[in-house]
Parts: C-alpha cells; structure tokens; sequence
C-alpha cells in the first residue's frame, strides 16, 4: 500500500472516529453549516452569473441565451442544458480532460432540483414560429465552473445556479436575432430551488460534509426543497438510510433550505 493511502486511510480513522464522539473536525454542530455567501453578477458577457462559496468551496455559475428548435416531442417548451466542468487547479483529485463521471453526476443533479421545481419555467419560452414555420425557442444553458473543491459541491453548485438564474434578464429577440445589448425581463423561474446535503458515518447524520468528512462517508444524500416541499433527491454510497435517518434529512432540509434562501434574498 502506497504511503499516501496509509495517510488516508489514517486520517478517515480520525474523521469516523471523531464523528463517532459527537464531533467535527472544524467543531461545528451535526447540523450546521460553513460559512455561506453568494455574489452575483460575477461574467458580464453572461445573461446572469453567481458565485456560491460554502466555507472553502467556491462554485461560479454563468447563464447564457441562446435560441433554437424545441425538442420534438415538447415544441412549445424551452431547453434548459446544465453542464459542470471541474477546473484542475480546484483541486489535486480533478484532471483536465473530457467530462469526469463525477462532474457529469453534479450536473445532474444541480438540473434535476431546477427542473423539478420549474426554477426555470420552461413552458414560457417559446418564440413563436419563424418565417418558414419552424418553432423557436429560447434556450438557456447552465455553465458550472468548480473553482475550489473542499466537500458539498452539490450545496454550492446548487445556490450558485439558482442565483444566476435569478440574476439572468432575457436579451431582446428581433426579425430572427438576438440583441443581447437590450434586456426584456428576467429569466422566468416559479421557484426557488436549494439542495442540502447530508452524510452518514456509522449512525451519525452531518450535514454539510467538508472533503476530508466527504471521503471518510458511509452514504451522501442530496435533498432539493422549494418552500414547502421536496422537489428532488438524490444518493450515494453504499450505506443506507432508516425511516427515522430520511424523515430526519427530510425535516432538516426544509428548514435549511429556508435559511439558504435567506441568503440569496440578501
């Protein structure tokens, strides 16, 4: 074994050990979270931009307009399109190259607490028909940058991305162009949709997992809120979760969501 996997192997020891006595590396409550802080306005060649730093994690998002044909099956629906894109300098564990598995999972489920909770109203973006009768529609794309990773990117990609969206004003479409100098309004969104993610170590609940408590995890659950209710989920790991440890989460979720959005109010 490799003298780095022998320090790894020592310090999720440490980690799983402390949890265990009802304690965090960085002394923080069970359900508690970092630092939290949003700016948005970060890209101004983008419709909308955010960047979400969740202690030392920092996510920057940026939204770009763009116009094209629907899908066929929904031809008066817009497109939303999220990608994620782990930048090597974030982190010692990110390399460059094509889309890892681990960015492609971000970006999934960054999109399913969107989607699901239509923070992103899709069916009022049509354009009508152009010239030759072909539906058009407005197309927003949802870019992902990782710039520091030290655990819980789902939480601050996810605030990030529902800041830009809120920051986004759609650019004036006119005679088949787009005239990005001129704005209509804002991107429409129906909700706000937060994440909160929580590990699980022996039968220990944390929410917020830095990295070194990330690896160091049983099982990870990402929980998608609205309001007043759960809009999407998502986990991982192979450890499971009781009935009590999900209606836990569940409860936690609300409530933290609340206070996420809190910060994106001021």
């Amino acid at each position: 074994m490799a003298v780095l996997d022998v320090l790894d192997q020592i310090k999720r020891g440490y980690i799983r050990d402390m949890v265990k006595q009802n304690k965090r590396i960085d002394n923080r409550a069970f359900d508690e979270y970092r630092k939290v802080e949003v700016e948005q306005g970060m890209i101004t060649s983008a419709e909308g931009s955010a960047r979400a730093r969740i202690g030392k994690s920092e996510v920057l998002v940026g939204v770009k307009i763009g116009v094209g044909s629907p899908f066929p099956d929904r031809p008066s629906e817009g497109i939303l399109m999220t990608n994620a894109e782990f930048l090597p300098l974030a982190s010692s564990t990110f390399e460059s190259g094509p889309p890892r598995e681990d960015s492609i999972e971000l970006a999934r489920v960054v999109d399913r607490g969107i989607r699901s909770a239509n923070a992103v109203d899709i069916a009022s973006l049509s354009l009508g028909e152009d010239e030759e009768g072909r539906p058009k529609v407005w197309i927003t794309f949802l870019d992902i940058y990782v710039i520091d990773h030290d655990g819980n990117l789902q939480d601050a990609a996810g605030l990030a991305a529902m800041s830009a969206i809120l920051n986004t004003q759609l650019p004036k479409y006119e005679d088949g162009q787009i005239v990005r100098e001129e704005k209509t309004g804002p991107l429409p969104s129906k909700a706000t949709a937060l994440s909160c993610t929580f590990g699980k170590i022996a039968d220990k609940i944390i929410l917020d997992p830095c990295y070194a408590e990330e690896v160091s995890l049983d099982s990870k659950l990402t929980i998608a809120t609205v309001k007043d209710h759960i809009c999407a989920c998502q986990k991982s790991g192979g450890g499971g979760l009781s009935r009590a440890e999900l209606d836990y989460c569940m409860d936690l979720a609300l409530k933290k969501g609340e206070e996420l959005r809190g910060k994106l109010k001021a």
